[in-house]
């Protein structure tokens, strides 16, 4: 019989390798990632706790350093609020002014930044419990 396979649900870790911050979260996604990848091989069918205790499903990680593309900036601001622009271009006030500024200097693009595109949520920097709270919610 001919099944289809869910995809996986996409984290996105915008990094920057020279920066300790962005290693901290790199570190701490792959460890995220492992132990999503770890329940999600567990015989759930007989496992109590893993039936009322459900976990995050495992997911892909993806790590880039180059900067979001003019649509992604747009979602990612939409997730964290286009109040905080700032957090995620340097100097921006609002969304029409980070796409701008992140047109003139990609280096304006502040990382680490964690996206999971799938559950439109987003982390600026490395708030370690932040990211982990987005990470282990489940979607509503």
């Amino acid at each position: 019989m001919f099944r289809f396979h869910k995809t996986l649900d996409v984290i996105t870790l915008f990094h920057k390798a020279s920066s300790p911050a962005s290693m901290r979260v790199h570190a701490l996604l792959k460890q995220a990632s492992a132990k999503a990848a770890e329940h999600a091989t567990e015989d759930q069918a007989s496992d109590y706790i893993v039936q009322t205790q459900p976990r995050r499903a495992e997911f892909e990680l993806d790590v880039t350093e180059e900067p979001p593309t003019e649509d992604q900036l747009q979602s990612i601001l939409e997730y964290i609020g286009a109040h905080r622009a700032g957090e995620v271009v340097s100097g921006a006030k609002n969304e029409s002014d980070a796409v701008k500024k992140l047109q003139m200097n990609r280096d304006s693009f502040q990382r680490p930044l964690t996206v999971d595109w799938n559950n439109g949520r987003a982390v600026a920097g490395d708030n370690e419990s932040e990211i982990l709270k987005m990470i282990n919610s489940l979607p509503k």
